[in-house]
């Protein structure tokens, strides 16, 4: 296990507001942090949405904060969070995983000893001014590694990673039994859209991919949140499939979602939190990359089914291989994700269809 630190923390507070896959990234953190020290008070400040995922989540109390309310929810979040303290009064250590405006000053109403935050590198925002630690310099590491590094200062280090303790009830899992019959087929999930618009692939090449497989006597599975985006996307796709498939989309909730994407022996969607999600619950994940870098961002566990076009993608748009791009940079540019070809996809689905039946 991890070196014992100096000064063994009592309380430590968590910030990371948002998104659902970089939330997720952080529970592997959560259960270094509460093997090494059992007794460890966590507080976690959150997002809403993210909190409705990880609700319930062993040995965190969570703080949400709605960025919707500005100063006056920064002001009550502190007195929240001061109440909770009572005479210690602050953290001994606060683990500040987010660079972003709001949350940099979101971090000033956090009391704490010890303010661990980014390198230099990854600082934007000021970050700086808000921290007194820093994380060691690792370019080219996934970002749940990154996150993982927040244990560092303390005298730990995330050795494992495991999702375990994703918080994910019983009645979810029924719900996810109840939606189509286990009668043997593989089932190909379709995950179609992430909150970049120009992440996201085309309905036309979903519904082609989604044929051959279904071809090959998979089940299709169509599933995502409920904006208007989500629900034209998959509109399209069914209508341009030749074959039936059943549409999930927007009608289950983010507990029951981990559930669902556990029922998949394959998830296919660009970069987004289903892909993170899924890949935290066992499920091999189709990530469709060229607007980002799958070995910062792709599914942690394995990647052997994603389709990379993030190098073809940094030399048509910005002139240059992805090797001479600063690690994190997103190419996000109208058509980008052309570049990723059903004929791509297909390939990559019949790799995940030979390694089953080797399996």
């Amino acid at each position: 296990m991890a070196s014992s630190p100096r000064a063994r923390p009592r309380s430590i507070c968590l910030l990371r507001l948002s998104a659902l896959g970089d939330v997720t990234h952080v529970l592997p953190l959560i259960r270094t942090l509460r093997t090494a020290w059992t007794d460890v008070a966590l507080t976690w400040v959150i997002g809403k949405g993210e909190h409705r995922l990880l609700d319930g989540l062993p040995g965190v109390d969570f703080v949400v904060y709605d960025k919707k309310t500005g100063i006056a929810g920064m002001r009550a979040m502190r007195r929240e969070l001061k109440a909770r303290l009572g005479p210690a009064e602050r953290f001994d250590a606060l683990l500040q995983m987010q660079v972003a405006a709001r949350a940099n000053l979101l971090s000033a109403f956090i009391p704490a000893r010890v303010r661990v935050g980014y390198d230099a590198a990854r600082s934007k925002d000021l970050h700086g001014l808000f921290i007194n630690t820093r994380i060691a310099d690792r370019p080219g590491i996934h970002v749940l590694d990154a996150l993982g590094s927040f244990c560092e200062p303390l005298g730990l280090r995330q050795d494992d990673v495991d999702w375990r303790d994703m918080p994910v009830p019983a009645d979810a899992f029924d719900w996810a039994r109840a939606q189509w019959p286990d009668d043997g087929r593989p089932v190909l999930m379709i995950s179609p859209c992430s909150s970049h618009v120009r992440r996201n692939w085309y309905p036309d090449r979903y519904a082609a991919l989604a044929d051959y497989a279904a071809d090959a006597g998979w089940r299709i599975v169509l599933c995502g949140g409920r904006s208007d985006l989500e629900r034209q996307t998959t509109d399209a796709i069914l209508a341009a499939m030749r074959h039936d498939a059943l549409d999930l989309v927007g009608k289950d909730t983010l507990k029951q979602l981990p559930a669902l994407l556990s029922r998949a022996q394959l998830l296919v969607t660009p970069d987004s939190g289903p892909m993170h999600i899924a890949n935290a619950m066992g499920t091999k994940v189709l990530g469709l990359h060229a607007a980002s870098n799958p070995e910062r961002s792709g599914p942690y566990s394995d990647r052997r089914f994603c389709v990379d076009r993030y190098d073809d993608a940094a030399r048509k748009f910005l002139g240059k291989p992805a090797t001479d791009l600063k690690w994190g940079t997103k190419i996000e540019f109208d058509d980008v994700m052309a570049l990723v070809t059903v004929d791509d996809a297909i390939t990559a689905f019949e790799r995940r269809r030979a390694d089953l039946e080797r399996s």
